[in-house]
């Protein structure tokens, strides 16, 4: 039971992350960089993914779904390490378009979009993680 609430708030958290990135540029008509468009291509099949391994509970779905937060992780590691100016704006691969360090938002004084998507790959990650942990000790 512990393990398919781990594996629903990992979906929810995808999901969430989802409609929030189509929130952002469908509803508010924010353009998303480069950067923002590879975190899609991580975070979107990960509703899918954590999702049909709800029903019927699949404990290995971590398997599948792990490599895309990591990669998502990683990426959004990036994007805000740009964004921050810890990196220097020309190591950003934003040379069309919408920069990935423009501000759209910043609720707090802290809380950006490159924000948001790090600490949803990194919630999905470590309850991810959490999963494949339990479900190798039962």
């Amino acid at each position: 039971m512990m393990g398919w609430t781990i594996l629903f708030l990992s979906w929810f958290m995808s999901a969430v992350a989802t409609l929030g990135s189509l929130f952002f540029s469908e509803v508010m008509k924010f353009p998303p960089c480069v950067l923002c468009w590879y975190q899609r291509i991580c975070m979107y099949p990960l509703v899918l993914v954590l999702f049909m391994g709800l029903f019927p509970y699949e404990k290995k779905v971590a398997r599948f779904a792990l490599p895309l937060a990591i990669v998502g992780w990683f990426i959004a590691l990036y994007h805000n390490l740009l964004y921050y100016h810890i990196l220097p704006e020309s190591a950003a691969p934003c040379v069309q378009g919408i920069s990935c360090t423009t501000v759209q938002i910043q609720w707090f004084g802290f809380v950006t979009i490159p924000f948001m998507s790090f600490v949803a790959f990194s919630f999905i990650v470590v309850s991810l993680l959490l999963l494949k942990r339990i479900s190798h000790e039962k």
